[in-house]
């Protein structure tokens, strides 16, 4: 957690490898990747959501989960005229793949719909099934909550429980709306400034008067209210604000 400009998308983007550090390295299951270009660390085990998600909107929710899972099935064409029982059972085990990230995500409604169709709650959705795709052991989410409706978010929690609970990745997460990331978290770091400010539990961090003066304000009632609606507070009282 960490208000605009703390370094916490900075941090994801040093993690994921968009970004060279100066100094220093990044350990994944204690190998170091820091040299890694982001698709050797994805082939590593590494998973990460951006703010904006590009899908197809022009896709259903099954088909935009079997192109992310594409790459683990047989398609060169020689391979397919000469083993084409192979092929047949690459793609049965891929249609079974598809059913289970749309039963993980609660997407069974949806699976015939469109993106475009889609609430951006369950847009998200999709997005975390396409990243589950890869079978990451470490999953990075930028701002999950971002663009939802309230509803969404008091759902979102559960879901991305029920992820980790289902898969076993971990799962590092940037959120402003605190209510959620604590209710996710075991341990939560408060950055600022580029730097880790406290780490410790939920309860530990939130309730430090360092994260309370430099994220919010020096009163835990605005920590209790979502991060959504801190923001629209802030901006009421200083117009030039942005959360």
């Amino acid at each position: 957690i960490g208000p605009n400009g703390a370094g916490k998308t900075t941090l994801f983007d040093l993690v994921s490898g968009f970004t060279t550090p100066d100094r220093g390295s990044v350990l994944l299951a204690g190998v170091d990747v820091t040299g890694a270009t982001p698709d050797a660390r994805a082939r590593a085990g590494l998973g990460r959501s951006f703010q904006s998600a590009r899908l197809f909107p022009a896709l259903t929710v099954r088909e935009c989960i079997a192109v992310a899972l594409e790459r683990r099935a047989v398609r060169n064409p020689l391979l397919a005229a000469v083993w084409a029982p192979q092929v047949r059972a690459s793609e049965r085990r891929l249609s079974r793949r598809v059913d289970r990230l749309v039963d993980l995500l609660g997407l069974e409604a949806y699976a015939d719909a469109t993106l475009a169709e889609l609430s951006t709650g369950s847009r998200r959705a999709v997005d975390v099934a396409c990243i589950l795709a890869s079978e990451p052991s470490l999953l990075l989410l930028d701002e999950p909550s971002s663009g939802l409706a309230q509803a969404e978010t008091e759902a979102l929690g559960p879901l991305l429980a029920r992820v980790v609970r289902e898969t076993g990745c971990g799962m590092l997460v940037i959120e402003h709306d605190l209510p959620l990331v604590t209710s996710l978290s075991d341990r939560m770091v408060a950055m600022e400034g580029g730097a880790v400010l406290v780490t410790g539990t939920p309860a530990e961090v939130r309730s430090d008067p360092r994260v309370l003066a430099s994220y919010l304000a020096a009163s835990d009632d605005v920590v209790q209210r979502s991060g959504r609606m801190a923001a629209l507070a802030a901006v009421l009282e200083d117009p030039d604000e942005r959360t």
